[in-house]
């Protein structure tokens, strides 16, 4: 499996007061093409750090963040944004849709900002928000969307600029548990039809088993990384 991400040694540092607060601490973690990765821990154990620095948003105090086969940490800020917008698909906990745009304009206008011409974007975007299930509601805005819609919009624009890696922060708080279900298997579903390497940070283990394996995060370390199906769900402990 070609790894498409891969971070090494990562430590994340930021002052605080007179001394330092270490939020990462020489974090290893590798996720290959097509692989689906959930990151649980309690709050505070770093989990938004470690994706903060997957995504390029961050540049770690030390260690080295290699994103497709490119290595970031010594990237100018103009080489790591392109890099992000080429390469991640950040789907943030919230969709952020912009109120006055229908589902197929939230995602032509992501192709617009990487300069993608309009016709080829228009295609790529009718094929994405079928696969999302969205086909037969592309002109709606989002107050006449459903969250989970919203969300599934959200997971559409995300894959616009076809990306290595799907970054996602906590996908289902916002949703109830059919819905939660929902969007965790279709991010199982175009994870691997697109082959991309996912990582999604989630408080709920119970859709853990869709994924292929988990990483528990501790003061700001891995504390463990296993294969998903040894994972007990919450609703089986």
């Amino acid at each position: 499996m070609d790894t498409a991400l891969n971070l090494i040694n990562i430590t994340l540092e930021y002052p605080d007061g007179d001394s330092t607060l270490k939020a990462l601490d020489q974090v290893s973690l590798a996720v290959g093409a097509g692989e689906f990765l959930a990151l649980v821990g309690p709050s505070g154990s770093g989990k938004s750090s470690l994706l903060s620095v997957a995504a390029a948003l961050i540049r770690p105090t030390s260690g080295v963040v290699t994103i497709a086969g490119q290595e970031a940490t010594d990237l100018r800020d103009e080489g790591l944004t392109a890099l992000r917008r080429e390469k991640v698909g950040i789907i943030f906990q919230q969709p952020n849709l912009l109120a006055s745009l229908t589902a197929v304009d939230q995602l032509l206008l992501a192709d617009h900002l990487r300069g993608k011409p309009l016709a080829a974007a228009r295609r790529r975007a009718a094929e994405l928000l079928e696969v999302v299930g969205l086909g037969d509601v592309a002109g709606k805005r989002p107050h006449q969307l459903s969250g989970g819609q919203r969300q599934r919009v959200n997971i559409a624009r995300a894959l616009m600029g076809r990306p290595a890696v799907l970054l996602v922060d906590e996908p289902t708080a916002a949703l109830d548990h059919a819905r939660s279900g929902e969007i965790v298997g279709l991010l199982r579903e175009v994870t691997d039809e697109f082959r991309v390497a996912t990582v999604m940070v989630t408080h709920d283990t119970e859709f853990v088993p869709l994924t292929d394996a988990v990483a528990t995060m501790r003061d700001g370390r891995i504390s463990a990384r296993q294969p998903s199906g040894s994972v007990p769900s919450r609703a089986s402990s």
